[in-house]
């Protein structure tokens, strides 16, 4: 089955002061995040598979439908996705932002998926995850005040990123992040949504 992949991660999951139910309340945030990043998007469930939670995560797989193309996952569901970060994290009081900030990785790719009995699996699934866990998107987070890191493929980048279609610049997607894969070195274009754009569109919102 042709899909395409989002798969996010919870950033210090299991810090220090990060209880179990803080655990849980975070995990409920990020699907009502996701949830209101695809109202937006106008992405319906009925185009994707169930939700496979991953813990930490969600890997959501996305039917290869006319009314879902590609691009709107770049260009409107992330950066949604990004705003309610700003907007949630900018509600926290100060005392609470280490123990219940929410900071995301995320990576996009699109592929060829199986499944059985058990779950999905397959090359796109495993080259989605190793570009979600990669050492390299992990600091790039460490470094960014952006809540939100995303890598994509680089077979998704020169499908969709590199036209520059309404909503994507391709200039903000750097490569540089490689990760291994059935032999080979398959390579991943980082984008980090500017906190400013956030912040500012937030501000226009609240105004």
């Amino acid at each position: 089955m042709h899909r395409s992949i989002l798969v996010i991660d919870i950033e210090g999951s299991t810090a220090a002061g990060r209880t179990n139910p803080i655990r849980r309340e975070l995990r409920s945030r990020v699907y009502d995040m996701l949830a209101g990043a695809m109202e937006y998007s106008g992405i319906d469930y009925r185009w994707c598979d169930p939700f496979e939670d991953r813990g930490d995560g969600v890997l959501i797989l996305m039917h290869p439908v006319d009314e879902l193309p590609k691009t709107l996952l770049l260009s409107r569901l992330v950066p949604k996705l990004a705003h309610q970060l700003v907007e949630y994290n900018g509600s926290l009081p100060a005392t609470e932002r280490t123990r219940r900030g929410l900071r995301l990785r995320a990576a996009v790719h699109a592929g060829e998926v199986h499944r059985d009995g058990k779950g999905c699996f397959g090359e796109a699934v495993d080259l989605a995850c190793r570009l979600l866990d990669a050492p390299k998107l992990k600091q790039c987070l460490r470094d960014n005040p952006s809540p939100m890191v995303l890598v994509v493929s680089e077979e998704f980048y020169w499908a969709i990123v590199r036209h520059g279609y309404e909503g994507i610049c391709p200039t903000t997607y750097h490569p540089g992040l490689k990760v291994s894969l059935g032999g080979r070195r398959s390579q991943g274009y980082v984008h980090v949504p500017s906190v400013l754009r956030l912040t500012a569109a937030l501000q226009d919102h609240v105004a």
